[in-house]
């Protein structure tokens, strides 16, 4: 019910600040605009002024007299506007044996229809800025200043890759890494569907590390793969009357042995307890400046009722911004993020990247949208950012139905001073309609098998 909730809420947001982009724009230039719709299909219900507010579909000849029927539509996978004169995703043909009206979107000049046109992206682009520029300026950035990596156990993906334990990283791919959010962003992201060539200073001497893909897990699971020199795992939570509490452990314990075993990740605790059920384990814990030995039994399920954290203790450097500076680096940002995402489309068609790690359809929306809530609003926020930024990118390219297509169709027309047929444009709507279904199918089919 949370991830049905939370992604109603991320579209509705997102969709409501592309198409109000458009409304506004085409209210500007003095353009009729007909719909505001959240979502396609069905119109469940909404309001103009001529009705009032109603439920269901509005009659086949209804005309609003130049008003605006605001609507919510049973499909809520997106959201138009449509604006008189203008052929789009309703395919509404019903002008063209007419002769254009001051107020509709063909009898404007040029300009203002690219203004119309791009005015949804643009709003998706104001977005993410407006949260880079919040997060900046409201919230200090915590930078761990290590790139030295922890224990690395034999037998892990980390020692099958080649890394040592107290290995310093010095430069990824060529580019010198200078923290270990650097690290991780060139390591997991930057390169994706690369082999990837490391410089590592071990003992005092420089080695190289050449590491193929298949090595390297993927950015969700790299808390098991390596971790910063410096880092602890804890317990965050112990739930009421579960074995953690019977045995003594309390919140904010630090884990150094579970089973004899050194602890290096919350994953490994959570694999170690898992596989014991019902049988008395030792656990060593740091508390305070004691070292503490406490025997747990896990119940039926392989759990003991405890929350596990990873927390850095090193060296941490914060980093806060000004309001104009934050602007900067909000736009550095948006910058560095689009440049990313060109990247990894780029890599998608050229077959580096599988199509199912690089594009998210609903059900991975909802899960992150629904992760990201959970942390906090500011995770929230950063995560519509990031998707809105997304939606903007897409929106632009010039294929058919998308923004970018009517563009394209837009500077074609200002270009040759002809008009394209009608026919014509509806027969490029219907094929990119067609395609972009396809495609989404595909999306959610990917999202499904990732579950």
């Amino acid at each position: 019910m949370d991830y049905i909730i939370y992604f109603a809420l991320t579209i509705g947001i997102l969709v409501f600040i592309h198409e109000f982009g458009h409304f506004a724009a085409a209210k500007l230039s003095g353009m009729r605009v007909d719909v505001f719709a959240i979502g396609f299909g069905r119109r469940l219900f909404g309001w103009n002024k001529k009705k009032g507010f109603t439920f269901g579909e509005l009659e086949k000849d209804f005309d609003g007299e130049g008003g605006t029927d605001y609507r919510l539509s049973l499909l809520p996978l997106g959201g138009y506007v449509k604006i008189a004169g203008m052929v789009d995703e309703s395919f509404d043909t019903k002008f063209a044996n007419k002769e254009p009206e001051p107020y509709e979107f063909r009898s404007k000049p040029m300009w203002q229809k690219i203004f119309v046109i791009t005015a949804g992206v643009f709003m998706n682009f104001m977005l993410a800025w407006i949260v880079f520029w919040g997060g900046n300026f409201f919230q200090e950035r915590a930078i761990f200043n290590t790139t030295t990596i922890s224990n690395v156990v034999n037998g892990s993906a980390a020692d099958s890759a080649g890394f040592k334990t107290n290995d310093k990283i010095l430069s990824i791919n060529g580019e010198t890494v200078n923290n270990w959010e650097d690290l991780i962003a060139k390591l997991f992201i930057q390169s994706l569907g690369e082999d990837v060539n490391l410089v590592v200073e071990r003992n005092g001497t420089e080695k190289t590390l050449l590491i193929p893909r298949s090595k390297i897990p993927d950015y969700e699971s790299q808390v098991d793969f390596i971790l910063p020199e410096g880092s602890v795992t804890s317990i965050g939570q112990v739930l009421d009357n579960s074995p953690a509490m019977t045995a003594g452990l309390k919140a904010g314990d630090i884990f150094l042995k579970i089973n004899h075993i050194p602890v290096i990740s919350r994953f490994q605790v959570t694999k170690i307890i898992k596989s014991n059920p019902q049988t008395e384990i030792p656990v060593s814990i740091e508390r305070g400046v004691d070292t503490i030995t406490i025997a747990v039994t896990p119940g039926e399920d392989g759990m003991i009722g405890i929350s596990i954290t990873s927390q850095f203790e090193g060296d941490i450097k914060y980093t806060s911004y000004g309001f104009f500076e934050s602007i900067y680096r909000g736009l550095v940002d948006i910058v560095n993020y689009t440049d990313l995402t060109f990247n990894m489309l780029g890599k998608v068609f050229t077959g580096k990247v599988e199509f199912g790690k690089a594009f998210g359809g609903p059900v991975k929306i909802a899960q992150y949208a629904a992760k990201t809530a959970d942390i906090g609003i500011s995770s929230f926020l950063y995560f519509l950012a990031l998707l809105s930024l997304s939606l903007a990118i897409i929106n632009i390219m010039p294929f058919p139905v998308l923004d970018g297509g009517h563009l394209l169709i837009i500077i074609i027309e200002g270009v040759t001073k002809r008009e394209i047929p009608i026919k014509i444009k509806i027969a490029i709507q219907n094929t990119g309609l067609v395609i972009l279904l396809l495609l989404m199918a595909f999306i959610i089919y990917n999202d499904i098998l990732s579950l």
